[in-house]
């Protein structure tokens, strides 16, 4: 029986991005891509609620940058009834705290959000840009994202509140399955140097830092991408039999 993969994108983007990834995979998963909540709420639990209540259970849960926050807060919150988790360059913090300095600087993360009230499409094309930043075609790559860009939803500045109060170190800590996270050695919004942070937090699980890419390394790389999930997948699956 093969095992169910959920695919959660970024914030303010179409999961449509992720469908090389998806295709990637092959069919030895079974693959579904998931949309964010399109909520206004800030409330973490209510965007939980709502991922919890729209996925199936007894699935492996994965997710790119806010995606893989969400699920890793999901994935704590199922417990067994969760088969795995995978973060794809995701903190268990986005901004920086005194208690988790390795993240987005507060100052910046408060002019991006000013900049997406007053102007979200300018504010998302330059976050296609930072997520561009790093890759061998930067350029090209960052066409690509704003042609998924989530430009009127209603929910960006809600997905941003969360992305900013969303605090997964307890959640990370907690989750018994088996746990993959993937940084970015060139990634622009969340810093590579907090792998050493992420692997102290879990009791069981892989960090590793891909070299050479940036934050969009989910769009930009699926096929090298796929073949390090399917190995990660099959060996904790081998684990349980």
């Amino acid at each position: 029986m093969r095992e169910t993969l959920i695919l959660l994108p970024g914030w303010g983007l179409d999961g449509a991005v992720l469908q090389p990834l998806a295709e990637a995979l092959g069919d030895e998963l079974q693959v579904q891509i998931a949309e964010l909540p399109a909520l206004t709420s800030v409330s973490v639990p209510d965007w939980l609620d709502e991922l919890d209540a729209r996925l199936p259970g007894d699935c492996w849960l994965a997710g790119w940058s806010l995606g893989g926050m969400l699920a890793a807060a999901l994935a704590a919150r199922r417990g067994e009834r969760c088969r795995g988790l995978i973060g794809l360059a995701s903190n268990a913090r986005f901004v920086s705290s005194d208690a988790w300095p390795q993240a987005m600087p507060a100052d910046t993360y408060a002019t991006f959000y000013e900049g997406c009230a007053h102007n979200a499409g300018a504010t998302l094309r330059r976050f296609a840009m930072l997520c561009a930043q790093g890759s061998g075609d930067a350029r090209g790559l960052a066409r690509l994202l704003q042609a998924n860009v989530l430009a009127n939803e209603p929910s960006l500045l809600a997905g941003l509140q969360v992305l900013a109060t969303l605090d997964n170190r307890t959640a990370l800590a907690t989750f018994a399955g088996p746990q993959l996270h993937l940084l970015a050695e060139q990634d622009a919004l969340v810093p590579a140097a907090v792998a050493d942070e992420l692997l102290a937090l879990l009791s069981a699980g892989e960090v590793d830092v891909l070299e050479d890419c940036g934050h969009a390394f989910v769009v930009e790389q699926p096929q090298a991408l796929a073949g390090l999930l399917l190995e990660f997948i099959r060996e904790a699956s081998d684990g349980d039999a």
